[in-house]
């Protein structure tokens, strides 16, 4: 069985990196009838909060992602303890105390030098003298995994055929000097554990993936299947690193975009299949093609969110916008036609009810100094409502007899003043919406 899964740190909220990555887990494990597990990355006691714990899944139901189980990595501490001491009694795991500074020094002596900025093992060369005096002076230091300096490889669902040289990577920390678990560790052992068989994450995490494979063949298991993609970039290729906050996808739900319409977007961007509302999750899972994406940066645009979040409405029965025509004041006889008549016309829920204030109290008059009196005199000709479908034709029929006005000066003026915008709903339509009659 395909089991796939995603694993957030509950240290802020999902923003729309996150959620690519989740959706394209969660699309593979429903499109093969498989699992898709939520897995909190915990682990990290002061940063991780109980909040973001609730975000997290407040956002994934929203967005209709659902999952199977839900796992948190604080609760398996003594997994991650009992694989450390299997890599110690290997000989894989080994202490070491430099400081950040000295680190830093050895890295640049390296590039210096010409040579790769690697942990030079200088913790493999001291003695158990040295090794006591080190912890006597500086508490404990942190567990490196040996990693045998070899060529990994592996064939990667969007990548191809990788190979990265171990002898250029520096032996990884896999337990802080706090004892702290790192995602490395933790994340091989959740993997190998919960039969994790596809995983796919950011292009950034290739050289930790080469590690992880390593670590997972010390422990005699075989690695799942990676899928890196690329990662999102602004419009104009800028990074967005110091925008993810603003992307957040709480933000985006407080803003009015449609779930669909970002799962829709998201689900191909950097792929060569072109973005197409879907209706459903599972609909997108249906169609979801590892194959099609490739390794570019891929371009994020918040604005294209906006003409899809708008395609969602003009979909939706009156039953789907129901709570928000109640919430607007629409009464339960009129939501069936307001809807039918402004459904083409609304960008976010929000807009609802902006249009059914101007249904109900009239608009503030937008009307140019030179149509003034022409306006005047046409709302001296129209009656009081109830208006029906016939009313906007036969009101501008008189106002164009008595005014000799026509074409565009007709009835752009007219709408404008009725309405208080330039554009809209047919006035035809709109006009036995109006609880009130329009006013200067």
């Amino acid at each position: 069985m395909t089991v796939t899964r995603f694993a957030p740190s509950p240290t802020g909220h999902i923003h729309v990196g996150n959620l690519r990555t989740a959706l394209m887990n969660w699309m593979i494990a429903r499109k093969s009838g498989g699992t898709f597990i939520l897995r909190i990355d915990d682990t990290d006691a002061e940063r991780s909060k109980e909040e973001y714990v609730d975000a997290i899944r407040a956002d994934l139901e929203w967005l209709g992602l659902t999952w199977d189980r839900e796992e948190r990595q604080s609760a398996r501490l003594d997994r991650y303890a009992a694989a450390a001491d299997a890599l110690r009694a290997q000989g894989r795991l080994y202490e070491a105390w430099e400081t950040p500074t000295e680190l830093d020094l050895k890295r640049k002596k390296q590039l210096n030098m010409g040579r790769p900025p690697v942990y030079d093992r200088a913790a493999l060369d001291l003695s158990e003298d040295e090794k006591a005096a080190l912890r006597a002076e500086r508490g404990d230091g942190v567990w490196r995994f040996k990693l045998d300096r070899a060529r990994i490889e592996w064939t990667d669902g969007i990548l191809g055929d990788l190979s990265i040289d171990a002898a250029s990577v520096s032996d990884p920390v896999l337990i802080r000097a706090d004892g702290q678990v790192l995602y490395t560790i933790a994340s091989v052992v959740d993997d190998t554990e919960m039969g994790v068989t596809d995983v796919v994450r950011g292009s950034d995490h290739v050289t930790n993936t080469a590690t992880q494979i390593q670590i997972m063949a010390a422990l005699g298991h075989d690695h799942p299947r990676f899928a890196h993609h690329s990662l999102l970039t602004g419009p104009g290729g800028e990074g967005l690193s110091k925008r993810l906050g603003s992307l957040s996808v709480r933000q985006m739900r407080e803003a009015g975009v449609e779930p669909m319409a970002l799962l829709s977007l998201l689900a191909r961007l950097g792929s060569s299949q072109p973005v197409e509302l879907r209706d459903t999750p599972e609909e997108l899972a249906e169609a979801f093609d590892l194959s099609t994406f490739g390794s570019a940066p891929t371009k994020f645009d918040e604005a294209d969110l906006r003409p899809l979040t708008a395609e969602v409405l003009q979909r939706a029965p009156v039953a789907a916008v129901d709570a928000d025509l109640a919430a607007a004041g629409v009464p339960e006889e009129m939501r069936a036609p307001f809807w039918a008549v402004m459904r083409e016309n609304v960008g976010t829920r929000a807009e609802i009810a902006e249009w059914w204030a101007l249904a109900r109290d009239g608009a503030t008059p937008l009307v140019a100094d030179e149509d003034r009196d022409f306006v005047a005199e046409a709302f001296g000709m129209l009656g009081e409502p109830p208006y029906d479908a016939s009313t906007w034709s036969d009101w501008t029929g008189r106002v164009k007899e008595a005014t000799g006005r026509k074409g565009k000066g007709l009835f752009k003026p007219l709408r404008q003043a009725v309405t208080g915008r330039a554009s809209g709903p047919d006035m035809g339509d709109l006009m036995p919406l109006l609880q009130a009659k329009p006013k200067l």
